[in-house]
Order: C-alpha cells, then sequence, then structure tokens
C-alpha cells in the first residue's frame, strides 16, 4: 500500500451515519500513522460545495470526487458516482462499499482493526447502501437513525469520539421503540399526506417514524405514481434539508438540480438560507422543479424589449 500523506485536515459528511463513523474512523488512523490529532471538519452538501479547499493536504469521505479536490496530497475516499477523475489526487473509490468500509479497510491494512469494530462497520456499510436483504438490516436503520435523530456533534459528544461506544449503546433501545411504535403509524398517515411539486416528484409529510424507511415502502406503493419522494427536515437554525428516494436512480439528478447530492436512489441537499420554514421550501421547491418554459420566457422578454422601445 502507498503511504499516506498527513493530512492537515480530515472532513466528512454530517448527513448520516456512514459519514460519521468513516470520519472517526480516519483520525484513527491519522492518529496511528501521525501521532497527532488531526482536526475533523463535517458538512451538509450545500455548505461542502461553497467550502475553499485552502490546506495544503487531507483526507476527505463520504463526498464525491471533484476537479476541485485534484490535489497533491489530498485523499478521497468515497462510493458516490461520479464522472471526475483523479490526475495527482489519491482517489479510493468503490460503488458497492460504504465510505465507512473503504476507510476501515485502510485501518486493517494497518493493524486498527477489531470485533468491535467489524460489527460496527459492518452494520453501517449494510444501512448506507440500504441491504434489504441483509439479516442486520433493522438493526443497521437503528444505528443510521442515531445520527438522523441526535445530529453528528451531538453524538460525538455522547460517545466521546470513541466509536466502539456506539455498539449497544442504550439510545438504541429509543430507535427500536420509535420502530416498533411509530413506524407504522407514520406510514398511514404519510400515504394520505403525499403532495405533488411537479409531476415526477412528490413531497411526504411525515409527523412519526422512520423517515427512510417510510419513504421506500411508499416508492414500493402502486398508488404513489411519483419516482421521486422527498422528505423535508427544518433544523434548529432554521436552514431547511431536504431528502430524497427513488427507486430507479432520478433521485440524484434531482439533488443537483438543488445544488446537493449523494447516492443515484437517495441523495440530499440544503435549501438557500432565504428559505427558512416548510411552507416557503415547498414554495421554492415547485419553482425550480417546474421551470418556465423558454418560449414563454422568450416571449416575455420580447414583450418587455417592446415596452421600452415605446418607451
Amino acid at each position: 500500500m502507498d503511504a499516506l500523506p498527513k493530512p492537515e485536515i480530515i472532513l466528512t459528511h454530517e448527513s448520516d451515519l456512514d459519514g460519521f463513523v468513516s470520519g472517526l474512523l480516519l483520525q484513527r488512523l491519522a492518529k496511528h500513522l501521525f501521532d497527532t490529532d488531526v482536526p475533523l471538519e463535517a458538512h451538509h452538501y450545500n455548505s461542502w460545495k461553497m467550502r475553499e479547499i485552502r490546506e495544503r493536504s487531507g483526507w476527505v469521505c463520504d463526498f464525491s470526487f471533484e476537479p476541485r479536490l485534484d490535489k497533491i496530497d489530498w485523499v478521497v475516499i468515497d462510493h458516490h458516482a461520479t464522472e471526475a477523475q483523479p490526475k495527482t489526487a489519491r482517489f479510493i473509490h468503490d460503488l458497492q462499499k460504504s465510505a465507512t468500509l473503504l476507510c476501515y479497510e485502510l485501518c486493517q491494512q494497518n493493524g486498527l482493526g477489531s470485533p468491535e469494530l467489524d460489527r460496527l462497520v459492518k452494520l453501517t456499510n449494510v444501512g448506507d447502501l440500504f441491504l434489504e436483504s441483509d439479516p442486520d438490516f433493522v438493526l443497521a436503520s437503528d444505528y443510521g437513525n442515531l445520527v438522523k435523530t441526535y445530529n453528528f456533534w451531538n453524538l460525538h459528544a455522547l460517545i466521546d469520539g470513541k466509536l466502539e461506544s456506539l455498539l449497544d449503546h442504550p439510545l438504541l433501545q429509543v430507535m427500536e421503540v420509535k420502530r416498533r411504535i411509530e413506524d407504522p403509524l407514520g406510514l398511514e398517515w404519510s400515504k394520505k399526506n403525499v403532495v405533488e411539486l411537479s409531476p415526477t416528484v412528490g413531497f411526504v409529510d411525515t409527523v412519526v417514524g422512520n423517515n427512510n424507511l417510510i419513504i421506500h415502502q411508499l416508492l414500493d406503493e402502486q398508488s404513489i405514481k411519483y419516482p421521486v419522494l422527498i422528505t423535508l427536515f427544518r433544523k434548529g437554525n432554521n436552514t431547511v434539508i431536504v431528502s430524497l428516494r427513488s427507486r430507479n436512480g432520478e433521485a440524484l439528478k434531482v439533488a443537483e438540480t438543488l445544488q446537493g447530492g449523494g447516492h443515484a436512489n437517495a441523495a440530499g441537499a440544503t435549501l438557500p438560507k432565504s428559505v427558512r420554514n416548510i411552507p416557503d421550501a415547498l414554495e421554492y421547491l415547485r419553482h425550480v422543479l417546474n421551470p418556465a418554459p423558454k418560449k414563454a420566457i422568450n416571449t416575455l422578454e420580447s414583450a418587455f424589449a417592446g415596452l421600452e422601445l415605446k418607451q
């Protein structure tokens, strides 16, 4: 294995367990290789796209490789589809493995594996790749919900950055009860509350339950006509997050329209700061997802031009 460059920063995805575990694994690996505590920085898709790459070196996990990362002494470890190809950066990429599994393989190559991490990485991989046929899928979904429910840095504080502490954490009992009681109630309610945003995108209102599982169950319902379903979540700072799901690869295309990213069937985006609540978000999404026909725009421009000439 080629030696990894010493990173000034480790950058990861803030929104899910895959970014959480992979980021902490890379911190551990950097400590082992270079005997230093490398700072970890987590981002949602929109803040990530706006972040300047100012450090001389860095490791990035659970974000798609892109040309701005193609620098000497930069390493990108990811599993999202990308058309960009590195010329100078090191790119560790596999569509069939989560970022967590890819990072853990690096850890194992450096003697940092353990039975506890084997188990946690396996659960993270099953949940992030949505491997429904795996016998651990339900439990993996409970683990995944820890980050979505308690948020990245709150969970980090609770376990004091020690990944092994996540295994059999007491909060998993809360996730299990929520799944058993809330999911059936949430699914039945959400079935009746799907709103059209465009001919191909539906907004699913949710009140209780695991949004991810509810959306995937709705996508399997023949009565739901939209190939892409989204949910909205407003954070404490009034930032509105969009989560998009599909079955045949349509979600990522819609996410990219919203300046977001992710997987083909599981993607996300952060709406502009001017969108501060759910009603505003719905209005914004209808506008973006239903652009005015080009002909109509040209006609309007011609009309305004004619008025200016008359004046």
